[in-house]
């Protein structure tokens, strides 16, 4: 059987299995559409929150970025991972025990105004459009390889599939087959990386074996890879090179972007009980950490394997005598991936082979020259995206694993798409139609509002993802900055503190603008379909990138809150008491005083 093949029916199985449990589990009614009807058990909770959460960024995209990036990107581990402890401890219990369908209305519930569930609704939705944007990039990344068409016809059925079983299904159908995909991703992304621990270090532990030997070498896996990526003029993969303060900054960025997402949060809002919350949470991390613990060795391990492929490492300045790409089937991966767009090489000194090392490091170019491989790197293109899903190939592991990756991809691509789509459906026909536009609209009606909200949304979700401002993952951190800058500060103020409604909604629309402007400026202000319209320029805030801004949108988002809410009128006593009923557990202060 031919890999196409397998590919086709690894892919076709998946699909099947969402579709049909979206069937089964289709939603009757709001609550169900909206909260699954409030009756899912804590640990199906959380392995549906883990899928919902490890999107295409955390599967296809960021072990690609970490293994061409080495420590600093390590960045993206430590963001999410923090972020999603933030998000269980300080706000999913209080959230649940406040009792709402949806982020927007407690905003607005709490502080007490139509104005600021309308701001939250709109920061929601910006944010979770532009997180749905890496998702569909995902998509076209994983279809334009496995079933070997084009990344436009790619993102196509993905958003085909994703409106069969989102649309019909609600919170309902796809909390049930978040689970079915957490299963399929976690197997896609483990089983691989075992396969190549083995290959590499002996060890069946990825984790371990990061830290373990190179088998061919004898060396410290880590120290190898150093040693190989200097080699070729890199910066060394363990070393820290970049800016410290823009580190630290994009760290917090996604951790409070983390914590502010509404899509996650909506997660919790779906269990009976205020402790279910709790635990819910933590099954979350018990499945989270399966995929971020095998993370950074599926980076170093797919960094070594390409890099040692494209230069068999001789003494410096011998010439280096190596099969052609044409003889040479470890070389077939590149061919196939070729046919995306994602990949590309140009033979600049006809000798049929592929170098590959840092052509603006001096000393390199010469060393390359004296050892016969030319002045020019040959690799023209290479979007980190497709690290993840070519590593199989890569390491020549067996075809039924290359196409339990193609699902796994896609299912990593599609929960998390699905969560965002309904946030989105949500926010407009529960919170918009119903929360003000329409407030006597039936039950019904408004579920079939929810259900066109989605489908609309998945149209330019779709139209924005051929045109992504960066891989996935990058693009993704965007949301997460957005997210921070004006979701998470009002949910904090909304817990904690005093902030009356002028203040909130003051702050939600300076820290959404700050950032989207810094954004707009930083990527560039163009958005042309089917062309490179975004680009980097340089930061305009010292060396503060877009993706680290959402940091600096949060502390602007607090700082005007407070001051609008010190020089406007304070909160009415019954919101008072309102927070304080969610803040404090009932009778807790009653022990105390009877000590």
């Amino acid at each position: 059987m031919d890999q196409f093949t397998i590919n086709l029916l690894f892919v076709g199985a998946s699909f099947a299995l969402y579709i049909g449990i979206a069937i089964w589990a289709r939603a009757g009614s709001t609550s169900e559409f909206y909260a699954a009807g409030r009756g899912v058990h804590p640990v199906t909770n959380g392995m549906a929150t883990a899928a919902d959460w490890m999107s295409a960024a955390s599967f296809i995209s960021m072990a690609g970025l970490i293994a061409f990036t080495g420590y600093d990107n390590s960045s993206f581990l430590m963001g999410w991972t923090g972020g999603y402890v933030l998000l269980a401890l300080l706000l999913a219990p209080y959230l649940r025990k406040f009792g709402k369908f949806t982020v927007s209305e407690f905003i607005g519930d709490r502080f007490y105004s139509s104005t600021a569930r309308v701001v939250a609704v709109i920061c929601l939705i910006v944010a979770s459009t532009t997180y749905v944007i890496g998702q569909m990039t995902g998509v076209g990344v994983a279809f334009g390889r496995f079933l070997e068409i084009s990344n436009f016809w790619g993102l196509i059925i993905g958003a085909g599939v994703v409106f069969a079983y989102a649309v019909l299904g609600g919170m309902k159908g796809v909390t049930y087959t978040q689970v079915a995909q957490y299963c399929v991703l976690i197997m896609a992304y483990t089983i691989p990386a075992i396969f190549i621990s083995l290959q590499l270090t002996g060890t069946p532990v990825p984790a371990l074996g990061l830290f373990g030997d190179h088998v061919a070498s004898g060396e410290p896996l880590l120290a190898k890879l150093d040693a190989v990526v200097a080699e070729l003029g890199f910066n060394e993969y363990t070393a820290h090179h970049a800016d410290t303060f823009n580190m630290v900054l994009f760290t917090l960025s996604l951790m409070i972007g983390t914590a502010g997402l509404p899509h996650v949060i909506m997660r919790f809002f779906t269990v009976p009980r205020v402790a279910d919350a709790r635990w819910s949470a933590g099954w979350t991390l018990v499945f989270i950490a399966l995929l971020y613990l095998t993370a950074p060795a599926v980076g170093a391990m797919a960094r070594l394997n390409i890099t040692e492929m494209m230069w068999p490492n001789g003494a410096a300045g011998e010439p280096v005598s190596v099969e052609t790409i044409a003889d040479d089937e470890k070389y077939n991966w590149m061919a196939t991936w070729q046919k995306t767009g994602l990949l590309g090489w140009e033979d600049k000194n006809g000798d049929g082979r592929i170098a590959y090392f840092n052509e603006k490091d001096a000393d390199t170019v010469a060393k390359m020259e004296a050892a016969g491989w030319g002045s020019e790197n040959e690799l023209t293109k290479f979007n980190r995206d497709i690290l993840v899903l070519a590593n199989p190939e890569i390491a020549n592991l067996p075809g039924w694993v290359i196409g339990l990756v193609a699902a796994g991809g896609l299912a990593a691509a599609l929960s998390t798409a699905a969560g965002l789509l309904l946030a989105i459906s949500t926010a407009v026909s529960h919170d918009l139609m119903k929360g003000q536009l329409t407030p006597n609209i039936s039950e019904k009606n408004e579920l079939l509002s929810a259900r066109i909200a989605m489908a609309v949304a998945i149209v330019i979700a779709t139209i924005l993802g051929l045109n992504p401002p960066g891989f996935a993952a990058q693009t993704v951190a965007l949301a997460f900055g957005l997210a921070a800058a004006s979701i998470f500060p009002a949910l904090m103020m909304g817990i904690f503190t005093k902030v009356n409604n002028k203040g909130a909604v003051a702050g939600m629309l300076a820290g959404l603008t700050v950032t989207l402007i810094y954004i707009f400026l930083h990527k560039g202000w163009l958005f042309i379909p089917g062309t490179n319209s975004f680009t980097d320029a340089d930061p305009l805030l010292g060396t503060i990138k877009s993706t680290s801004f959402g940091a600096i949108g949060a502390l602007v988002n607090f700082c005007v809150a407070f001051t609008v809410s010190k020089f406007t009128a304070p909160i009415p006593t019954e919101i008072e008491d309102l927070v304080e009923s969610v803040r404090v557990p009932r009778g807790a202060g009653a022990a105390v005083e009877g000590h």
